[in-house]
């Protein structure tokens, strides 16, 4: 393996734009968009891409999700990285956040020798921002998250800033684990050469199987997940309503509803 090793963790989501909810079931419909890369991971694939410009190295891009993902991870090797791996196997199905990082940190343990792993913030479809540091968690390595800017690089440490707010300037030794913002970098579009050569691409698929020599497979999926989700559904949107007082009274009514509604003491 390569001197510098960072692993770029994809979730390959539907796209958002087009999705549908399907609100019998309470569930995204999947299977009404076609997969891309998780938007915030584009700018994780891209500070990868960044880093080994200036360290040199290797990028590996892992994905957890169905088979039918496999073109997500050939276009993440069109964007920069050198190897894919998908984990996908019928055992991962049903998994909350817990039970996806321990997957994902399993298959990074089975890949050996890594310097820093990088996530984006959050996905679109989940929001929930916790894969990320739960893998750091598993691993027993430092983390950092909402990372907006790096702003020095080597093979021992990163000096970055982290924006929760406020943004902080700190330090992170490796190996470590960050998640990133938009605001890290603008990801670049891969060209026409970068497309053909990732259609050529072999993604190496990983089941269950393959990883119960480093994991407990019985942490992987609906039975390591100890959260469940009943049920979601679409938050409406109220809109403004618009009251009209006329008459002599109107005053007097309006200083009523304001009362009312605790506007007025």
């Amino acid at each position: 393996m390569k001197d510098f090793h960072v692993v770029v963790l994809i979730k390959p989501s539907p796209d958002i734009e087009n999705v549908r909810f399907d609100t019998e079931r309470g569930v995204v419909d999947r299977s009404s968009a076609p997969l891309e890369i998780n938007p915030f991971d584009l700018n994780a694939l891209e500070a990868a891409v960044q880093i080994k410009e200036k360290l040199g190295g290797e990028i590996t891009a892992i994905s957890m999700a169905p088979p039918m993902a496999e073109p997500v991870l050939k276009d993440a090797i069109a964007r920069g990285a050198d190897r894919a791996i998908l984990l996908t196997d019928k055992r991962f199905a049903g998994a909350d956040t817990l039970a996806t990082s321990y997957t994902l940190a399993s298959a990074i343990k089975k890949l050996g020798k890594f310097d820093l792993i990088i996530c984006g913030e959050k996905t679109v479809d989940g929001d929930t921002a916790q894969v990320g540091p739960e893998v750091a968690e598993h691993l027993g390595i430092p983390h950092v998250a909402y990372v907006s800017r790096i702003e020095e690089v080597s093979k021992e440490r990163l000096l970055i800033v982290s924006d929760m707010g406020v943004p902080y300037l700190m330090e992170l030794r490796l190996p470590g684990l960050i998640t990133v913002t938009k605001d890290v970098n603008k990801p670049r579009l891969p060209t026409l050469r970068d497309k053909l050569r990732a259609r050529k691409a072999k993604i190496e698929v990983w089941t269950a199987d393959d990883l119960a020599d480093v994991a407990d497979v019985n942490r992987f999926g609906f039975s390591g997940s100890p959260t469940r989700v009943v049920k979601a559904f679409v938050l409406t949107e109220k809109k403004r309503k618009g009251v009209i007082f006329k008459g002599e009274d109107a005053v007097d009514r309006l200083i009523e509803v304001l009362e009312r509604e605790g506007i007025l003491g």
